[in-house]
């Protein structure tokens, strides 16, 4: 018979106290890119199950508007507010969201990714009803806490990036909404009104970060500034989203295709004034500059569609999707990852590698599909899109799970 010492301690049971002071809560960008990341394996892998046959589709809503759901708002929408809740720290010096409460917004995330494959028998939709619900908590908690760091130092210069989260929620909600109403045509517009406001949050970004970076990562005295042209993109972008939303849901007469040939001159300008050849021998920079210019060249593509048969609308956007926001994203994550933690921003080659298979595979679904069978194409896309963000979780998510470097909290 054992004999209980009652002088040693009782072991330690662990609470969610605890648990809400690893790291990994310390600040939105950790829990929120590793999520952005598991989900672009496993969605996109998904995905390419689908569309090779492997795997069956048996919800009630199509399964492509799954996948732009999942990759528009579940995808991005986490990696937006992962950096802008983790920015908004540094722009205010007004603590962000950390702890249980990161914890707890991370949670309803990932039950809203699951919510979509609960079937309930004789409760039609409720899969639905159950994503419309947990997305809106986490996108309204999200919203509400970069407000009030925003509020709270009365940091008006981005009061902008409340709108354009609110305005993704908004359509977000509204998506939902029509898939349960089975207006699926209309919840593709809705999806595709949202990809320009998630270029216009990844312009704004950019406008602020890419002259900055390439500056430091060149050792340039002086970053480019263009001022006047980047308030001209801001106004240029919010007409185009209006007029392209009311185009295609209310006067189908409107025509749309010089909206968007005027955006993509105005990036292309933009692109032009931040270029700089060093830029092709650091893997953070040129990740960075590849995608801005997908954006001017996929814009471009978007205007030749609604003129010529030749250039699909769905094969250009996707130039944009992947090859702008996906890419752009990837290469944010890991400098944010590094920068955050006080990690050298300098990356291994297999990082340099899963850059290039994210910009093959933008290349892959917006080019090839005119030259090669569309579903080839669709497939080789997303197998490339898996690979890359493989790379990104294996070289990644220990930094993410892991203390900074230099032992500071965050």
């Amino acid at each position: 018979m054992k004999v209980i010492n009652l002088t040693e301690p009782m072991p330690k049971k662990i609470h969610v106290y605890q648990l809400s002071k690893w790291p990994v809560w310390g600040l939105a960008f950790r829990p929120f890119f590793l999520g952005a990341g598991i989900l672009a394996v496993l969605s996109m892998s998904y995905w390419l199950l689908i569309l090779s046959g492997y795997a069956s589709w048996q919800l009630t809503m199509p399964a492509t508007l799954w996948h732009a759901h999942e990759m528009l708002f579940g995808f991005a929408g986490v990696v937006a507010m992962g950096f802008l809740l983790t920015a908004a720290q540094t722009w205010t010096g007004v603590p962000s969201v950390s702890g249980i409460k990161l914890c707890l917004l991370s949670v309803t995330w990932v039950i809203a990714r699951g919510s979509f494959f609960i079937d309930v028998n004789g409760i039609s939709q409720l899969n639905l009803y159950l994503v419309g619900g947990f997305q809106l908590v986490w996108w309204l908690a999200g919203i509400a806490i970069l407000t009030d760091m925003l509020l709270q130092a009365k940091s008006r210069h981005n009061y902008l990036f409340i709108f354009i989260t609110a305005m993704l929620c908004a359509c977000n909600m509204i998506f939902l909404s029509l898939v349960v109403l089975q207006k699926f045509s209309f919840a593709l517009n809705i999806v595709d009104t949202a990809v320009l406001l998630m270029v216009l949050l990844v312009g704004v970004v950019a406008g602020r970060v890419v002259p900055f970076f390439t500056a430091r990562g060149l050792n340039i005295t002086e970053q480019v500034r263009s001022p006047k042209l980047d308030k001209l993109l801001l106004f240029s972008s919010l007409f185009a989203i209006a007029w392209y939303f009311l185009s295609q849901l209310f006067f189908n007469t409107l025509s749309v295709g010089w909206v968007f040939a005027w955006l993509a001159t105005l990036h292309f300008y933009r692109s032009i004034l931040w270029w700089h050849a060093g830029v092709l021998k650091v893997p953070l920079l040129w990740s960075l500059h590849c995608a801005y210019w997908a954006l001017a060249i996929g814009f471009a593509l978007i205007a030749v569609s609604f003129y010529s048969p030749l250039i699909l609308f769905k094969d250009a956007l996707h130039l944009v999707t992947v090859g702008t926001i996906g890419l752009m994203i990837l290469a944010m994550m890991v400098r944010v990852s590094h920068g955050h933690t006080s990690r050298p921003l300098q990356v291994p080659v297999l990082v340099n590698v899963a850059f290039m298979l994210i910009a093959g595979a933008a290349i892959a679904r917006a080019l090839l599909p005119a030259i090669l069978n569309h579903h080839l194409a669709w497939q080789l896309s997303a197998l490339l899109w898996v690979l890359g963000f493989i790379l990104f979780l294996f070289h990644c998510a220990p930094i993410l799970l892991k203390r900074r470097v230099d032992g500071r909290p965050g």
